[in-house]
């Protein structure tokens, strides 16, 4: 991110920005994944979530819906800071802000030695088969790498949406209200102690978002569109928590934190997909139009779990305490 950014300062070839910026999300860690494998080793050493003790499994899920409400936090708060930044010191120091919170937060979270779960050797007897090989596992990884797109492409669309009203200034406040959205349903999510699996529980907010992302078609102000995104925030949250909860209970302990690394691993490849498509359709239909974007995303999400009915069959079918 820093060469990124010397590069841009420089007026280096277009070319350049994009090999820094890839060679950055290369190397990226995905720290949302190893933040629930410590809640998951602190609150149910022995194995995962599906262990019978269910208020293990109402702490695991209220551990999960925790680290949602935070990311959403983020979500909010970043863009306040970041345009701040932008605005006041200088363009660049929109970025730096941001580097500056991976260089500090990152180390300060590697060093909490406590709630790290010990390493696995390699079974050299009876190994473990590839993750990805793992019907469960590809039964959350394909639409989540969708949902990727989904994310990506509804960012971009509201704030041409914004700019097409000659109203870029609220881009960041409904993004941010978006946000506010899925923070509540992060909150909730964590209360209930549900009586449903995981996997049907995924299944019914996957559905649940590729409905609330139809209004958004159909508005035409500022208003109406923050209405929109705050009700489709209410899915979010809740989606993604539980497709942790499904790919963890899938693998043994020594496979859990791969597993869930997985989970997101797709999504920066769906939303850079969906991003480069809303750009096209922003710039030769309008922002109104591209919301058919996101939600073709969703409705393609949904349409990824057909292959894994059987899966999801067995998911859902089987008895499971309330969590």
């Amino acid at each position: 991110l820093c060469a990124f950014t010397v590069l841009v300062l420089n007026e280096t070839p277009v070319w350049s920005w994009f090999v820094s910026i890839f060679i950055a999300e290369a190397f990226s860690v995905n720290t949302g994944g190893l933040v629930r494998r410590r809640w998951l080793h602190l609150l149910s050493p022995d194995k995962t979530t599906t262990a019978e003790d269910e208020q293990d499994r109402h702490i695991v899920n209220t551990a999960y819906s925790f680290e949602a409400l935070m990311d959403e936090v983020v979500f909010i708060l970043g863009p306040i800071i970041v345009t701040a930044c932008a605005t006041t010191i200088a363009p660049a120091a929109g970025i730096i802000s941001g580097i500056i919170f991976l260089a500090v937060g990152v180390p300060l979270f590697v060093m909490q030695k406590d709630t790290e779960p010990p390493g696995n050797p390699k079974r050299e007897v009876d190994p473990h088969p590839a993750v990805i090989r793992n019907k469960r596992v590809q039964a959350v990884v394909l639409p989540t790498t969708l949902l990727g797109g989904f994310f990506g492409s509804i960012a971009i669309v509201t704030v041409a949406f914004a700019e097409a009203r000659g109203q870029a200034n609220l881009s960041g406040i409904l993004l941010a209200i978006w946000a506010a959205g899925s923070a509540v349903a992060a909150i909730m999510n964590g209360v209930i102690k549900w009586r449903l699996s995981s996997a049907t529980r995924f299944l019914i907010f996957l559905f649940a978002l590729t409905i609330l992302s139809i209004p958004m078609l159909f508005v035409h102000s500022t208003t109406w569109l923050a209405v929109a995104l705050f009700f489709n925030g209410f899915a979010i949250a809740p989606l993604v928590i539980n497709a942790y909860g499904v790919a963890e209970g899938a693998v043994p302990p020594d496979q859990i934190t791969e597993t869930l690394t997985w989970v997101v691993a797709g999504m920066p490849m769906g939303g850079a997909l969906a991003s480069a498509l809303s750009g096209q359709i922003i710039d030769r239909f309008g922002a109104d139009i591209a919301y058919w974007v996101p939600l073709g995303f969703m409705i393609a999400a949904c349409v990824a779990t057909l292959p894994y009915f059987q899966t999801y069959k067995g998911l859902i079918g089987y008895s499971q305490p309330r969590d």
